[in-house]
């Protein structure tokens, strides 16, 4: 694959941004694609920001370039824009539209922004998808799957090399039997969210 395929996943501590990077890096091994991953982890038990990158294809690193991403995984919509300088205007900018409110907002201590505020931002930044994964996981049968509805959110987005069946295969591999019905439901669910 001679391209150059740049995503960032982000989002906070314990919403599977880790777990969702891991499956993209092992699909792209799984479909002989090169394919680098890193991840940067903040403080993950109080809802730090984490923060990785996938890069497929003709790459020969970890780090993305400013301006290069061709997507942004946000599993929460302020991290989104932590990470708006590797966009430009044709990077798919896919957010779940459900905040995850900070320690520092609950004790009063600092304002969490208006999420319309967040949105026209990210607008002016590349295509903004918005998402609720949340529902979408609740519907699918356990809200835990979120990130797994994030993943079928950007196969759905037509960036990956290779086809969503493909990367749910890898997904349902990493899941114990009782969960596979509940993984493919929310991974079909984000799919069907970006196409609308």
């Amino acid at each position: 694959m001679k391209e150059k395929i740049n995503i960032t996943l982000t989002g906070v501590g314990g919403q599977g941004v880790v777990t969702a990077a891991n499956i993209l890096g092992k699909a792209a091994v799984r479909a002989d694609v090169n394919v680098f991953v890193s991840e940067v982890h903040g403080m993950a038990q109080r809802g730090g920001s984490v923060n990785c990158t996938v890069r497929l294809g003709d790459v020969s690193g970890p780090l993305i370039p400013n301006g290069s991403a061709n997507a942004i995984l946000s599993m929460e919509p302020s991290e989104a824009l932590r990470y708006i300088q590797y966009t430009n205007k044709k990077t798919k900018i896919i957010t779940d539209i459900v905040p995850v409110i900070p320690f520092t907002v609950a004790t009063g201590d600092e304002k969490y922004p208006e999420l319309e505020k967040i949105f026209n931002e990210l607008e002016k930044y590349g295509e903004l998808y918005k998402v609720d994964a949340a529902k979408l996981a609740n519907e699918a049968g356990a809200l835990i799957t979120r990130n797994i509805v994030m993943l079928g959110a950007l196969a759905g987005a037509d960036i990956l090399p290779f086809k969503p069946d493909f990367l749910l295969g890898v997904i349902l591999e990493s899941v114990p039997n009782k969960y596979k019905d509940i993984n493919k439901k929310a991974f079909e669910l984000g799919i069907k969210s970006i196409k609308k």
